[in-house]
C-alpha cells in the first residue's frame, strides 16, 4: 500500500509542471433576463477534429487550443448549435438560443451518438439518446445492444430478464448509478435495470476499470451512470408507444413545464404489459413472463445562477408484477405460502409456477452551490432514500426481501493554484436494512458505513492528465479499509490517447438477491463457510488494472478511431458461486486464485457521409479455483464479435429523414456447468454451440414532432434447444431453468411511434 501511495505522489509531482494553452468558458441558456444559467452536458468541439468535451454541472468547459483549429462548435439538444471563430486561448461565455424560438432552418454537424474521451484521465464512453433509440429500448437493461463495451445476456429461461456484463464480470461488480447516486444494488440487482425506462435516460456514461473514489468503494470492474432527462431541457410533451408480436406493449409519457425563471418540473409515466402467453419450444413453459409495470416519477429542477444554487428533487414509485412458469399455471389455485422449502408438502400433481411482485419507492435530492466569485469552487450534496419490497416464490422456493436504503454524499470542489490542478474531498454516509427470508430461514441484517475521500486531478489536456484518489471507510461488516484509485492519460501524438489505471474495490455480496435465477431449479442451497460476517462469508476484495489506447484517424477524408483495451481484475477474496454440482448451488470464499482478463479491439469509422460503421472483437479469460478444481467461468463466451452499421438520410427543411440501423453479435462456444451426474437425458454437452444474433431497425422521421419505427430482433431465429432441463417434471430432482446461453424466444418484430412537442 505504501509503495502505491509513493508512486502516486511521485507521478503527481512529476506531471504538475506541465502547462498548455486552452480555451475555457461557460455555456449558458439564453434568456430575456440575461441570467447566467449554465447548461450541463453541452457538446464543445473543434470543427473537423476528434477534439471535444462536454460541459460540467455548472456549464463550464475547458478544451485545448491549437492554431490549426479556428472553428469551435457548441451544441445541445433542444438548442440551436453555434460556431465560434477562435483565434487564440481565451475565456468564452456563450449563450445558446432554445430551438423553439427559431423559425429558420439551421444546418449543423450531428453530434456523435457514442463519444469517447480523448483528454480525460478515465476511460469513459458516453452514449447519447440518439444511440439509445437505435434499439427502441424500453428499459435500461436493453440500452446496450448496440454498444460493444457491455455484454447483454438472458439471466434464465423463465423471467425474460436481461443481465449485463463488463470486462467478463456480471453487474454486481459494476457500480450502477443514476446521476451518480448508487441505484442498482442490494435487493434490486436481479431486476433493477428493468426499472428505469429507456426514454427517461438522457445519456449513459460507461467507465471501464476502477471508478472514482467519489462514488464509493464498490466499483470493481467499472461504473455505469445514467443521466436522466432534465425538466428544463426535455420536451414539453413526449409520448412513446411500443408493441411487439409477442404481446409486449409499452407507453411512455413525459410532461415538462417551466414554472418560472428558476423552477421547472416534469412528470414521467411509464407503463408496460405482456398478457399474451408465448410457448414455442414445446416444453410447456412460458417463453416470456406475463407481466405488468407502472412507473411514475416526478422531477423538480431549480437553478439560480445569481446566487450560485442549483438543485434536483426526484420522487418515484414503481409497481412491477411477473408471472412465469408452465402455461397452465394459475396462481389463484395455489394455497398461500404452503410447502415453501418443503417439496414433500406437494402431491406431485401441481403445475409449476412463480410470481414476483415488487414495489419500490425512491426519492433523492441533489444540491449544488457555485461560489459566484470563484466559479471553479463549489460544493454539492447528494442524498437518497429507497424502499424495495419484493415478495416472490419460484415453485417450492420462497424468496422475500425488503431493502431500505439511505445514502448521502457531501462533496467540495476547488483548485490548487490554477484550474489545471483540481481536487474533490468529502464524506459519505450509507445505511442498508435488509429483511430477507429464503424459504424458512431469516437473514435479516443491518449494514452501516461512513467514509471520507480525497481526489486530485491534473489536466494538461495537450499531453497529460491524471486523477489520483484515496478513500477510507469503516463498515460494521466489512471493517475499516482503504481503496485507492489512479488514472493517467498521455497523448504521445495528435489524436492519440494512452491510458493506464489501477484501483481497489470492496463489496458485500448479496448472494440470494444477485442469483435469484437459481431459485427456479431443484438445486439445494449450500453456504459452505460460516466464520464471515455476511451470510457467514467474508467480503469480496479485488484489484483492477487496465491499459487503453485510443487513436483517431482520417481515412478517405472521413473521421474514425481505433481503441485497444486490456483490463485484468485480480480477486484477493471472492464469494464463489459454484453450480458445478447440478444438485446444489454452493457459496463459499475463494481459496486460491480468481481473475478476469478482458481484451477488446474496436474500430469506428464514418465510411461515407451519414454512414457509420462500428466493429469490435472481444476476448475473455475468466478463471476461478473452485473446490472441484480450476475452471473457466461458465456461460461466458471467450470470443465475441460485434458490428453495427447506421445510416441516416439528410434532414429536410421540415426535419424529415430516414434512419437505418443493423447490428450483429457473434458469440463463440461457452462452457456449460457440469451435469455428468444427471441421467443421460438431462445431461448437457461440455460446451454450447456458437451462434450469431442480428437486429435491425428502420425509423421514419416524419417531422420534428412525429416519427415511427419498426424493427426486428434475433432475425436468424436462433434459439436454445433445451433451456429448461426436466421440463416434464419440474418438481423432480433434475429440474433446472438457470443454464441459459442463448435466446429463448425466436425471431421477434416490433413497431412504435414517438411524438414530441417543444
Amino acid at each position: 500500500m505504501n509503495r502505491l501511495l509513493f508512486i502516486s505522489l511521485l507521478l503527481l509531482a512529476t506531471f504538475y509542471t506541465f502547462s498548455q494553452e486552452k480555451v475555457e468558458g461557460m455555456v449558458m441558456e439564453a434568456n430575456s433576463e440575461n441570467k447566467h444559467i449554465g447548461l450541463h452536458g453541452a457538446n464543445v468541439y473543434w470543427m473537423n477534429s476528434q477534439i471535444g468535451t462536454i460541459t460540467n454541472d455548472e456549464g463550464l468547459f475547458s478544451i485545448p487550443f491549437s492554431k490549426e483549429y479556428t472553428k469551435l462548435i457548441i451544441s445541445y439538444v433542444g438548442f440551436k448549435s453555434d460556431t465560434l471563430t477562435i483565434d487564440g486561448p481565451k475565456m468564452v461565455h456563450h449563450s445558446l438560443q432554445p430551438s423553439n424560438q427559431l423559425d429558420e432552418v439551421v444546418l449543423e454537424k450531428k453530434r456523435d451518438a457514442v463519444q469517447k474521451a480523448y483528454f480525460g484521465s478515465q476511460n469513459v464512453i458516453t452514449v447519447n439518446s440518439a444511440e439509445l433509440l437505435k434499439a427502441a429500448c424500453c428499459n435500461l437493461s436493453e440500452s446496450f445492444e448496440t454498444n460493444p463495451a457491455i455484454d447483454v445476456n438472458f439471466s434464465d429461461a423463465l423471467t425474460g430478464t436481461k443481465q449485463i456484463q463488463m470486462l467478463g464480470l456480471t453487474s454486481p461488480y459494476l457500480l450502477i448509478t443514476q446521476e451518480n447516486i448508487p441505484m442498482v444494488r442490494g435487493a434490486s440487482q436481479a431486476f433493477g435495470l428493468t426499472f428505469t425506462p429507456g426514454t427517461w435516460v438522457e445519456s449513459i456514461q460507461i467507465t471501464k476499470g476502477a471508478g472514482s473514489v467519489v462514488n464509493g468503494y464498490e466499483s470493481i470492474s467499472g461504473q455505469i451512470n445514467a443521466e436522466l432527462v432534465k425538466p428544463l431541457t426535455d420536451k414539453a410533451l413526449f409520448v412513446n408507444g411500443y408493441f411487439n408480436k409477442n404481446g409486449r406493449m409499452e407507453l411512455n409519457t413525459h410532461l415538462n413545464h417551466k414554472l418560472n425563471d428558476k423552477w421547472s418540473t416534469g412528470l414521467y409515466v411509464h407503463g408496460n404489459a405482456r398478457t399474451q402467453k408465448e410457448e414455442n419450444n414445446d416444453d410447456s413453459f412460458l417463453d416470456a413472463p406475463l407481466a405488468n409495470q407502472i412507473n411514475i416519477m416526478n422531477r423538480w429542477q431549480y437553478q439560480n445562477v445569481q446566487t450560485g444554487w442549483v438543485s434536483f428533487l426526484n420522487i418515484r414509485f414503481l409497481n412491477d408484477e411477473k408471472q412465469v412458469g408452465q402455461v397452465d399455471f394459475d396462481p389463484d389455485a395455489l394455497d398461500a405460502i404452503r410447502g415453501f422449502g418443503n417439496p414433500n408438502a406437494f402431491t406431485g400433481n401441481e403445475i409449476w409456477g412463480s410470481e414476483i411482485a415488487t414495489r419500490r419507492f425512491d426519492s433523492s435530492i441533489k444540491l449544488g452551490y457555485v461560489f459566484p466569485e470563484l466559479p471553479y469552487q463549489s460544493f454539492g450534496f447528494q442524498a437518497s432514500y429507497s424502499n424495495h419490497d419484493q415478495a416472490s416464490y419460484f415453485g417450492v422456493n420462497r424468496y422475500d426481501i425488503n431493502h431500505e436504503s439511505v445514502y448521502s454524499n457531501l462533496i467540495f470542489n476547488s483548485i490548487i493554484g490554477n484550474t489545471q490542478s483540481k481536487f474533490k474531498t468529502g464524506l459519505t454516509l450509507a445505511y442498508d436494512a435488509y429483511e430477507e427470508v429464503v424459504n424458512t430461514t431469516d437473514y435479516t441484517r443491518d449494514d452501516a458505513s461512513v467514509g471520507a475521500f480525497f481526489e486530485y486531478s491534473f489536466d494538461n489536456l495537450e499531453k497529460v492528465s491524471l486523477t489520483a484518489g484515496l478513500r477510507a471507510d469503516t463498515h460494521n461488516r466489512l471493517g475499516t479499509f482503504i481503496t485507492p484509485r489512479f488514472h493517467i492519460r498521455y497523448s504521445p501524438w495528435e489524436k492519440g490517447s494512452l491510458r493506464g489505471s489501477f484501483g481497489r474495490g470492496r463489496r458485500a455480496a448479496n448472494i440470494f438477491a444477485e442469483n435469484q435465477q437459481l431459485f427456479a431449479s431443484a438445486r439445494q442451497i449450500q453456504i459452505l463457510d460460516s466464520e464471515g460476517s455476511i451470510y457467514g462469508l467474508d467480503p469480496e476484495d479485488a484489484w483492477n488494472y487496465g491499459v487503453s489506447f485510443l487513436q483517431g484517424f482520417t481515412f478517405l477524408e472521413r473521421p474514425g478511431n481505433v481503441t485497444i483495451d486490456f483490463y485484468k481484475t485480480d480477486f484477493k477474496n471472492q464469494v464463489v458461486v459454484d453450480w458445478e454440482n447440478p444438485r446444489a448451488i454452493s457459496f463459499y470464499n475463494l481459496d486460491g486464485k480468481s481473475y478476469a482478463s478482458s481484451f477488446q479491439l474496436e474500430m469506428n469509422h464514418e465510411i461515407i457521409p451519414q454512414l457509420e460503421l462500428r466493429t469490435a472483437y472481444k476476448y475473455y479469460d475468466v478463471n476461478t479455483d473452485y473446490r472441484s478444481g480450476n475452471l473457466q467461468k461458465p456461460l461466458l463466451a471467450q470470443h465475441r464479435f460485434f458490428a453495427n452499421v447506421g445510416y441516416e438520410t439528410i434532414l429536410t427543411g421540415k426535419g424529415a429523414q430516414w434512419k437505418f440501423d443493423y447490428t450483429i453479435h457473434t458469440i463463440s462456444k461457452q462452457r456449460l456447468p457440469n451435469t455428468e451426474v444427471n441421467p443421460p437425458q438431462f445431461r448437457l454437452a461440455e460446451y454450447s454451440d456458437p451462434y450469431s444474433l442480428m437486429n435491425a431497425q428502420v425509423t421514419k422521421v416524419v417531422s420534428k414532432k412525429f416519427e415511427i419505427y419498426v424493427g426486428g430482433e434475433n432475425l436468424t431465429n436462433f434459439r436454445q434447444s433445451n433451456p429448461v432441463l426436466s421440463a416434464e417434471n419440474p418438481f423432480g430432482a433434475n429440474f433446472d431453468s438457470s443454464i441459459v446461453y442463448a435466446p429463448i424466444m425466436g425471431r421477434m418484430f416490433y413497431g412504435g411511434f414517438r411524438y414530441k412537442l417543444q
